[in-house]
């Protein structure tokens, strides 16, 4: 088991990865102090804002793998392509869910207005824009590079 621990804690594409999201959830709660005006603990662990800690993170284990393995190795492949998804995921298919929560939540205080049944509020912030999935990108890249 010791041995294990030491080899995780010596993976330098592991630990690019783990930095790399940490920046990503410090700067959006820098961020929100700076926006807001008010100290938000959730946003240092809450997905959707800028950067992109999932782009960060698969972006930066990726660059990681390639680095470990030649980025001719079908692991940096495999690594590289599962990042793509994530990050499409992110921007498109999460972002799209977010909209549709922003939709239904208008439309459930809309019908519930004046009653007392309180629907609840379905999370709104789910996905990114894509300019908050590239600079997660560059943050993560930049990280692998550096370590």
């Amino acid at each position: 088991m010791g041995a294990a621990i030491h080899e995780i804690a010596n993976n330098a594409a592991f630990l690019a990865a783990m930095l790399s999201w940490l920046l990503a959830q410090v700067i959006k709660f820098v961020l929100g102090i700076i926006t807001d005006g008010e100290i938000n603990l959730t946003r240092l662990v809450k997905s959707g804002g800028m950067p992109s800690s999932h782009a960060a993170f698969v972006t930066s284990v990726s660059v990681g793998v390639g680095k470990q393995n030649g980025f001719d190795s079908g692991v940096f492949a495999l690594a590289a392509v599962m990042a793509l998804v994530v990050m499409y995921d992110a921007a498109g298919v999460r972002q799209a869910v977010g909209v549709q929560a922003q939709i239904l939540n208008e439309l459930l205080h809309d019908l519930y207005s004046g009653s007392a049944i309180t629907p609840v509020k379905l999370r709104e912030i789910l996905g990114h824009t894509p300019v908050e999935v590239i600079a997660g990108a560059a943050l993560g890249l930049s990280v692998a590079l550096i370590i």
